[in-house]
């Protein structure tokens, strides 16, 4: 499937002309490097709440694009900062209540079975991105979660019903974020789906999915988060911004009914 689908981008083309090339990849003809991130404050501040692949991945990706980027990790986690230095230079430590305050978007990627242990009501007003994922083999067999018959970012939204979740970020491998990313322009960038209710959380976190290297794709409301999850036909799969969209389209109309 991947040699496939990498073999039929090389003949696609997109319209956009912004983006951020990965250091020292040659930026194809015709693609504009994207000026690094900025609000009327300085740089934009990402938050992110958990420092494992998926976390520190993204903060990587993030310092690459020209975000201030505050990290919080568990309290009981010994040396965070020599830790986050190793594996995120020029992110920096925060307690959750600073992180929750300065961040213009936070990013939610502690295990699955942490997401409890987040101080939700910190989260007020926040744009927050659920990166994370149910997973049986691993998490175990949760039966609120299997009761509820609600995507799981449904269900961590009704933690803080002021905060504006977005489900993003989940449906590709840590490994594959930094491989895959790409300027804006390129055939072989890779489409990352975005679902959430508040068509305002979903344009920042879609800045933030370009900036990091990403085609953003609009998944519909927060249910469709459904469609992310593991189990599903877009989870894990490589897809350009086309074929993102006509999986989902391909799944919903038989699975959100």
């Amino acid at each position: 499937m991947r040699s496939h689908v990498l073999n039929a981008r090389t003949t696609r083309a997109y319209s956009s002309t912004s983006g951020n090339p990965a250091p020292g990849r040659p930026v194809a003809p015709g693609v504009q490097e994207r000026p690094h991130p900025r609000s009327a404050f300085g740089r934009r501040v990402v938050g992110i709440i958990g420092v494992g692949k998926v976390g520190s991945a993204l903060a990587r990706l993030a310092i690459a694009a020209g975000y201030e980027v505050l990290v919080a990790g568990s309290p009981r986690q010994l040396a965070l900062e020599l830790l986050v230095d190793t594996v995120a230079p020029g992110a920096r430590v925060k307690d959750a209540s600073e992180l929750a305050r300065r961040a213009d978007l936070v990013i939610v990627a502690v295990p699955f079975g942490k997401v409890d242990s987040v101080d939700w009501p910190l989260l007020d007003g926040k744009v927050v991105v659920d990166a994370t994922n149910y997973w049986p083999p691993i998490d175990g067999v949760l039966a609120d979660v299997e009761a509820d018959g609600r995507s799981t970012a449904e269900q961590h939204a009704d933690l803080n019903p002021a905060a504006h979740v977005v489900k993003s970020l989940n449906h590709l491998g840590y490994h594959d974020m930094e491989e895959d990313e790409r300027p804006a322009g390129d055939p072989l960038r890779r489409a990352i789906a975005i679902a959430g209710d508040d068509a305002d959380a979903k344009a920042v976190v879609a800045d933030f999915v370009d900036a990091i290297g990403f085609d953003p794709v609009d998944a519909g409301p927060l249910a469709s988060g459904r469609l992310l999850e593991p189990g599903h036909l877009v989870f894990g799969r490589e897809l350009d911004r086309d074929e993102l969209r006509h999986a989902l389209a391909q799944e919903g109309a038989t699975r959100l009914v």
